[in-house]
């Protein structure tokens, strides 16, 4: 077996000692990258509202000029769509990011993989549906299911929020299991 080299050896009177954590890199950098893209990716995907390049810059913390330039690219490839024109203002075009979520479910998971999160997400909806006595998570008051079951109006809300997210996850689930079935046919047919 050969010996490690002297820097990957440690040092006899650092034993114990724990680790300098203040000189280790920035977690939020490690995961944000220094790719320009991916900065103004990140901003557009945080937009509830239509903005201009100056907001994208701000968002970004990059030029203006900058996020012109990708708010147009982005407009080609769907991911923002342009609200107005002068200013130019985009908005985060959700039917693209969903499109690509369905996407990616289709090609990390097996069709049976994606029926069995269906039919947990559907449960947890069912649940959540009794739980309220209600259809939707919009039909439901927050402030009067808290003050009808003593619960506090925090805990009623993630209750909430969680069923509106299963539904979310629901719909996306369907979508990724009709959107393989119908391409499976049209590869068969084609062939």
């Amino acid at each position: 077996m050969e010996e490690p080299r002297p820097d990957r050896k440690a040092e006899p009177e650092s034993d114990g000692e724990p680790p300098d954590f203040k000189s280790l890199t920035d977690p939020e950098d490690v995961v944000r990258g220094k790719r320009t893209r991916d900065d103004f990716f990140d901003a557009v995907l945080g937009l509830s509202k239509p903005a201009t390049a100056s907001d994208v810059a701000e968002l970004a913390g990059r030029g203006v000029d900058a996020a012109r330039e990708y708010l147009e690219w982005f407009e080609e490839l769907g991911i923002v769509t342009r609200v107005t024109e002068t200013p130019a203002t985009y908005q985060r075009n959700q039917a693209y990011l969903n499109w690509r979520r369905v996407q990616r479910l289709r090609d990390e998971y097996s069709d049976d993989d994606l029926l069995g999160f269906l039919q947990a997400e559907s449960e947890r909806s069912k649940s959540f549906s009794e739980q309220f006595d209600a259809e939707s998570p919009e039909a439901v008051s927050i402030t009067k299911h808290a003050s009808a079951t003593g619960r506090s109006i925090e805990d009623v809300w993630e209750d909430v929020s969680a069923w509106k997210t299963a539904r979310r996850r629901v719909d996306l689930l369907e979508r990724a299991l009709t959107s393989g079935s119908a391409g499976d046919a049209n590869e068969r047919t084609a062939v």
